[in-house]
């Protein structure tokens, strides 16, 4: 799935636009401020991935749009983007993310710095953690066509679940007794007594990081009887908790899948330029400083 994130006073109008012009499955997800958790329209009655009813998200209100299929909304308190971002990646194209986000996706700013009353008028593109692909003053002095020419060489949302998909759709999947998977996550601390992690902010040597892992990748599928390995490593920043780098392998056996993915995590970390800064509750450092 693709992300953009839309900041600014017109963001809505542009989510808007954005969503006429799009070719595929869209999910948009609007931060507010005051939501009414209990507000929900199943218009098309299908009840699906935006119900927030079973509680699993926390610390945000949102508004979620199902666009590509009709009118379907949901409204409620607790929804941590990165938690939709992965329930809606295995089924949506594109997600469209209006308001504060703390995630490193494409980003569009809208609105002239310095309006008076503008909430938004200090902000620059070196104060929002995405990379910023597109500014302008507002949702009609920007050109749409642009726009969706620089996000197709923007970075995707990739998750757990398309990579066991995409190593199960191998043609050698008829040959594989093994899919096995490694899962890096943010630790909050070493010990009992150790300060709590509150984030890592993940910096990748441009290009040169995810040519390395497929370099790595390519080397460990030249083992007899591994047939597919996949790595993803997120960037920007990662609280507590979240999950950071994926590797999967299919193979004819387990033997030869547990060994590969350990090697390949092993390897992305020792291997991949991929700079860590670790924010605790009473310091920030970069890690390999250390």
């Amino acid at each position: 799935m693709q992300p953009i994130a839309v900041l600014g006073p017109d963001a809505g109008s542009l989510a808007t636009r954005l969503t006429d012009r799009l070719d595929g499955r869209v999910v948009r997800i609007d931060s507010v401020d005051d939501v009414d958790p209990g507000r929900e329209d199943d218009s098309d009655g299908d009840g699906s991935a935006g119900d927030d009813s079973d509680g699993d998200d926390s610390n945000a209100a949102v508004t979620v749009r199902f666009t590509a299929d009709g009118d379907w909304a949901a409204a409620g308190e607790g929804a941590d983007l990165t938690t939709l971002l992965d329930r809606f990646a295995p089924a949506y194209d594109y997600a469209i993310l209006t308001g504060e986000t703390r995630l490193r996706v494409p980003t569009v700013l809208l609105g002239d710095a310095g309006d008076a009353g503008d909430a938004d008028a200090d902000r620059d593109p070196t104060t929002v953690p995405g990379d910023v692909i597109a500014t302008a003053s507002s949702s009609d002095a920007l050109d749409v066509g642009e726009l969706l020419g620089a996000l197709e060489s923007a970075e995707p949302w990739i998750t757990l679940e398309e990579l066991i998909d995409r190593a199960k759709a191998d043609p050698a999947a008829d040959r594989s007794g093994a899919i096995a998977s490694f899962t890096g996550r943010v630790r909050a601390k070493d010990a009992p007594d150790d300060d709590r992690t509150q984030q890592l902010a993940f910096e990748a040597y441009e290009g040169v990081a995810a040519d390395r892992m497929d370099t790595i990748a390519d080397e460990l599928e030249e083992r007899d009887g591994v047939f597919r390995v996949l790595m993803h490593h997120r960037t920007g920043v990662i609280p507590d908790g979240e999950d950071i780098v994926f590797v999967v392998v299919l193979a004819g056996h387990r033997e030869e899948a547990f060994r590969t993915v350990a090697d390949g995590i092993d390897r992305l970390k020792e291997e991949v330029p991929i700079f860590k800064k670790e924010t605790t509750e009473s310091e920030q450092f970069w890690v390999h400083e250390r």
